[in-house]
Order: C-alpha cells, then structure tokens, then sequence
C-alpha cells in the first residue's frame, strides 16, 4: 500500500487582503494552501473562469496553492436541493462552475445540499477556553423548523439528479467532489429530514455514482458524532481513494444526544492514529484543523470555532504528530 501525503491548508478568506494576519502566521508555520471559494455569485458563466484565475494569481502572489474550494453551494443550488422549477438553470451554472475549476487548475470541490451548521451552547472547557456544543433535545425544543421541509426521499432523488450530471463533468474536468456530512449530522433537523449522516449513506452516495472523482470530505468531528466507527470508516474510504479533502477534529459524544467540540489533543478520538490510516491508506490531498475552542482574548462570538490561536495550536499539535509517524507533508 502506497503511502500518501497530506497538504496542509487553512481557511483564510476570498482574498490575502480579508485577513493579512492570519495569511502572515500561516506562512510563518509554513502552511500554504489556502481554502477558499470562489467569488462568482452574481456574475455570467463566462466570467466564472476569469474570476476563478484572478483569484488564484492573488493567492499565488502571496506564496499560496489552492488545493480546494469548500463552499456548501459554489453557485445557488436551492432549486436543485428542492427538485423545482429552476434546476436547469443551477445545473448550467454548477457545470460551468466546475469546468472552469477544471482549466484553472482547482482540484477539489468540498459541497452540500443540505440544511444546518447550528450549536446550541457555548461553554467553558480546558483552562476555560469555550467550545461550542449541540444537545439535540435543545434544538429540537428551541430551534425555529425549517421553513420548507423535506423527505430523505426528496433529498436522495434530488442528489442523484445532481450526481447524475455533473460527476462526468468533474471526471472531464479533473476535479475531485467530497461531499460534507450534515452538521448536525442527525436526521430529522428543525422538522426536515436529512440524509447524510451515517457512513451506510456515504456508501450509497459513492453507489449513484461510482466514478473516482464522486467522493468523500471526510469531516472528522463529524463523522464522530454519527456514532460509527471513525477508524474503519476512514480506513475504507481511503482505501478506495474516495476521501478528497480532510476536515481534522474532534467531538466528545454524539449527534442524537449532545456532543462537544473538543482540542485536538483532549477528545475520545486517537487522532495519531487518524493521520497514520490516512497516509498508509494512499491519501493525497489538503487537510485543515477544523473547529477549535476559542483561547486567550478572541471572542467565541466572533471567530465561531476558527479563533487564529486555536489553529495554532491545532496545526503544531497535527505537525508534531506527523513527524512523529514519519508521514509525508508539505
């Protein structure tokens, strides 16, 4: 088995100019890919490639690749997710999207359809750094329903009439799609179901389209907090090449229940052995540290699990643990 190599990225914002701070401390750590999206919203599909190319030179300027662009819709989707009227035109725009990924030189597409990204709680963990926390029985009790529920019936034949349609294209292309879990991963949310929050529904998703460029952002806080087994799953999808994009955290506890978003060092998750299945499994591709608790003076408010010193210290710890192992990076 070949062993692969990680890309160490950050988010950092559309531009070096959003955040000149953060871009001088990741160069200073030397972490150089940028995760980004594209700012195409708004403007014609003809413009989708110039846009995308000026976006790249701006990044290179400043000593960055980008290995990926994670936006949950890289154009508006809300048709396609719903299966109405207007779908068409989304499709149209979703394929120049990625067909002008592909010329740019983009190789990963992090998306997806769904609904979610809410916590219900912050509170005070290590030293008395906060971390946000979900407790299903409290969203279910306090969060508004969502306006326009759906079926995991609706939403299986609405993602397969994308998958269906845009993989050839990202084949084509050469860019690698990986799905992000729900966040929450739990079904139903706010009155809707959901559907990708299981491993079970991650291997019917590689099924619709079984292509090497329909794949997996394996998000580790995530796939935690379905309850399944984080190692095997991991050491699966990899195995197959289907992990595109590595989202590196941890959560004590469960989507159905309450869970917690922990340090990288502090969690139930042996997140050596995490980085170690990765790379003796062939992974080739860009990893983050994801959700962080917030430490010193940033404002929990403020940064929502991505304060700069959080990802320091989730960068150092995830580098040492790398160099420990022998695993390849750069």
């Amino acid at each position: 088995m070949r062993q692969g190599r990680f890309k160490l990225a950050m988010t950092l914002g559309r531009s070096p100019r959003e955040h000149p701070e953060r871009v001088k401390i990741c160069k200073e750590m030397g972490v150089t890919g940028c995760v980004t999206s594209p700012d195409i919203h708004g403007i014609g599909r003809d413009q989708y490639e110039a846009a995308m190319r000026q976006q790249k030179e701006e990044w290179a300027a400043a000593g960055f690749t980008i290995p990926v662009y994670e936006t949950m819709t890289i154009v508006s989707g809300n048709h396609i997710r719903r299966g109405t009227e207007g779908r068409e035109e989304e499709l149209k725009n979703y394929i120049a999207a990625i067909a002008a990924m592909g010329r740019v030189g983009i190789p990963v597409l992090c998306y997806n359809l769904g609904a979610g990204g809410s916590r219900t709680d912050w509170v005070s963990t290590r030293g008395g750094a906060i971390s946000s926390q979900f407790d299903y029985a409290q969203s279910n009790a306090e969060e508004a329903p969502l306006p326009e529920p759906q079926t995991e019936e609706e939403l299986w034949d609405n993602l397969t009439w994308l998958l269906e349609r845009v993989v050839p294209v990202a084949e084509k292309a050469g860019v690698r799609m990986g799905y992000h879990p729900n966040d929450p991963p739990i079904s139903p949310y706010r009155g809707s179901a959901q559907i990708m929050v299981s491993v079970d529904a991650y291997r019917r998703l590689l099924d619709i389209a079984p292509n090497p460029n329909n794949g997996i952002t394996f998000c580790q806080g995530n796939f935690k907090a379905m309850g399944d087994d984080i190692y095997a799953a991991a050491r699966e999808f990899c195995e197959q090449g289907k992990v595109h994009f590595i989202h590196y955290r941890d959560v004590e506890g469960t989507a159905d229940r309450v869970f917690t978003e922990t340090f990288h060092d502090n969690g139930p998750t042996d997140m050596a052995r995490m980085l170690e299945i990765y790379s003796r499994a062939g992974f080739e591709g860009p990893i983050r540290p994801d959700h962080a608790p917030t430490m010193g003076d940033e404002s929990a408010e403020e940064t929502r699990g991505y304060g700069m010193m959080g990802k320091i210290f989730a960068f150092g710890y995830m580098i040492g643990m790398m160099q420990a192992q022998n695993l390849a990076y750069e």
